[in-house]
Order: C-alpha cells, then sequence, then structure tokens
C-alpha cells in the first residue's frame, strides 16, 4: 500500500502519484453534505495518504460549498506540508446564484475563484488550477489568456481542464502552444470500466497533445464495488446510488454482466472488486493518476492497494471485453477492423515498432 512511484502529469516536469486524493467529502455543507465528513474525519484520511507517499490532492471551490477547500488548508498547515503535495483546485460553478460573473469560465469569474480558493486554502499558489466544466459560451481565448496571466503572477504554477470537449480541449493546446501560453498539463474526466466513453476521442488526443488524464469516478459511482445487486431494474444495497446523492437510472443486462466478470476477476486475484477496477483505469492508456475517495482510513488502505498487484493481460482482457461498447456513426470508421478492411488491405500497417519509445525510470529496483 505505498504510492512512492511517480510519474510526470501530461507533458510537464510535474510528478505525480498514480493515485490522487479525492476531496469532494470532505465538508459538510452544499451539493455533497449527504455523504460529508467533518474535518476531524477527514484528518485520519488525508493522513494516511500522505503516510503512503501520496502528493496528489483534488478538490474545487464547488465541493461541500467551498468548506472541502477550507479543510484542505487546515489540514496541509497542521501537517506543513504545503510544499511537498502537489494541490488541484477547480472553478466554474457559480458561488453566488443571481449573479451572472459568479460563475462559468470568464475572466472576471476565473480570478474572483482563484483569489477565494487561496484564501480558502491559505496557500499563495496552486499548483493545478482546473477549469471545471465547459460553460458553452466564453471564448476559449479569454480562459488560456487568463490561465497564463494567473502562472505569471504565481498564483498558480499549471494549468488544466475538466469535462470539456475534446475538440475544446485540443484547441486550447493548440492556442497555448502557438502564442506561448501556459499550456494545459491535465485533463480531469469520467472513466471507469462502466464508462469509457472517453476512449472515443479524449485519451487520443490526451497522448498527442501532452494532457495527461486523472480519471475520477473510478468505480462508476461504487456500482463497480460490488456492493449493490441487481433488484430488478433497480439496485439492491446501501449507498450513494440508493441513498438519493444520484439521479435514479436504469442498469442493463450488460451492466450487470460486467459487474459477473469483474467479480470472476477479483475472485482469481483474490483482491476485491474495487481493486481491480482502481487498477485497470490506472493502468490504461493515457491515464496519469485515479483519483480515489473514502469513507475511512481503512476504506483508503483498501483503495490504496489496488497498485499491489499486476492485471494479467488475460484477465485484463476479460474485463475489456465485458466492458466494452461498439463504436458507433463515424468511430466505426477508426477501428483497426475497419481500417484493416479498406484503408490497408493485404498489408500491416502500424506507427512504431514496439520499444521505440522505452520508459524513462529514474529508480532501482528491489533485487
Amino acid at each position: 500500500m505505498s504510492l512512492d512511484h511517480y510519474y510526470l502529469l501530461g507533458r510537464s516536469g510535474l510528478r505525480v502519484s498514480r493515485l490522487a486524493l479525492g476531496t469532494m467529502n470532505f465538508g459538510t455543507g452544499g451539493f455533497h453534505a449527504a455523504y460529508g465528513k467533518t474535518e476531524e474525519e477527514a484528518r485520519p484520511i488525508f493522513r494516511r495518504y500522505l503516510e503512503a507517499g501520496g502528493n496528489f490532492i483534488d478538490t474545487a471551490d464547488f465541493y461541500t460549498a467551498g468548506e472541502s477547500e477550507i479543510i484542505l488548508g487546515n489540514l496541509i498547515a497542521e501537517a506543513k506540508v504545503r510544499d511537498r503535495v502537489v494541490l488541484t483546485t477547480k472553478f466554474t460553478n457559480s458561488v453566488d446564484p443571481g449573479d451572472p460573473n459568479a460563475g462559468g469560465n470568464g475572466r472576471k469569474h476565473m480570478i474572483r475563484a482563484v483569489e477565494a480558493s487561496l484564501r480558502r486554502l491559505r496557500t499563495d499558489y496552486i499548483d493545478l488550477f482546473l477549469l471545471h466544466t465547459w460553460d458553452r459560451i466564453t471564448p476559449v481565448e479569454e480562459v488560456m489568456r487568463t490561465f497564463d496571466d494567473l502562472a505569471r503572477a504565481g498564483k498558480i504554477r499549471y494549468a488544466g481542464l475538466s469535462d470539456v470537449p475534446s475538440w475544446y480541449a485540443a484547441r486550447a493546446q493548440t492556442l497555448a502552444e502557438a502564442h506561448a501560453l501556459v499550456p494545459v498539463i491535465s485533463l480531469q474526466l469520467p472513466y471507469s470500466l462502466l464508462d469509457r466513453m472517453i476512449e472515443l476521442e479524449h485519451v487520443a488526443m490526451g497522448q498527442t497533445l501532452g494532457l495527461g488524464i486523472t480519471a475520477w469516478s473510478p468505480l462508476g459511482g461504487g456500482f463497480l464495488t460490488g456492493k449493490y445487486r441487481n433488484a430488478g431494474q433497480g439496485l439492491a444495497g446501501e449507498g450513494r446510488l440508493t441513498g438519493g446523492g444520484s439521479p435514479a437510472r436504469s442498469w442493463t443486462d450488460r451492466e450487470w454482466r460486467l459487474l459477473a466478470t469483474l467479480e470472476s476477476v477479483a475472485g482469481k486475484l483474490e483482491v476485491t472488486m474495487a481493486q481491480v477496477a482502481l487498477n485497470w483505469v490506472a493502468t490504461q492508456p493515457g491515464v496519469a493518476s485515479a483519483i480515489i475517495g473514502a469513507s475511512g482510513a481503512d476504506q483508503l488502505d483498501a483503495n490504496l492497494a489496488a497498485l499491489d498487484f499486476e492485471l494479467p493481460p488475460e484477465l485484463r482482457a476479460e474485463l475489456d471485453e465485458a466492458s466494452a461498447v461498439p463504436p458507433q456513426s463515424v468511430y466505426r470508421m477508426f477501428t483497426p477492423d475497419y481500417q484493416g478492411w479498406l484503408v490497408s488491405p493485404g498489408v500491416k500497417v502500424g506507427d512504431k515498432p514496439t520499444g521505440y519509445a522505452p520508459a524513462v525510470r529514474n529508480w532501482i529496483p528491489a533485487w
């Protein structure tokens, strides 16, 4: 249960843990109050993550109506680890309903948001500042220029995006490259065995343009832990998905078959279903880190153990097959089968041979 291996986030020199600590449940106010933790309850979770070697911490100004940032600021100051941790926060959601400039991605709100987050976090800089959600109307040029100004002012170290279309992220990065602005190094998106939609465009875009993906909800909102069972078209079991914390939805036969496959793979490896699901996400192409939350230190320990084993290729293939969704529309034309049939029939064409870009690791393996 150690996070002592660190990797670069996107095309940058920033080293982060492969499992990030999500703090959406730090605090008892606002939208996330139903499952929130007081500062006393959050402290052992935070401390255990640091003890395991973790350094990548994720929050947002919207989480628990700002309490998450306040609690984090207190815990970081108490532990005296500000320079050690990579502190991430996000802006977009409104902090003052009724004020049109108190939300969204415009320059006025961006600057207001970063100043407020700095106060709550008790720090003079944010390591990674993310646009939380695409607002559909603010020009991307304005966002990237403001990111650059905040970096030049020393208020943020790096910029990133969360929950945006792939074309938007690609345009943002291209503008940064063309005008020597601070680049985007991170892209935070939902990704799990239950939801692999980002593989259609976002993953390849991130790999090509230097954006490391940090995956949120790698356990599918808790569905992949195995604590829920089929009750017709609904769920049986106690948790966020049945406690009013998420919109009601129907669950398909495909999803229940996926859960059965996940349970089988976990049994073969003698680990939990949650650990297999986390391992799968954290070791997928393009993924820099998976964001994990916890209701207590024991649950955090269990999640951290997700990287203590390797997922054998044959078992990964089982999970891939069970979770796969056939591409639709134009995306069918980008599959190996289609292109082998029409684009390059009768020949074998690839990007680069295996070993063309071997991994660089700055540590000595254990003997």
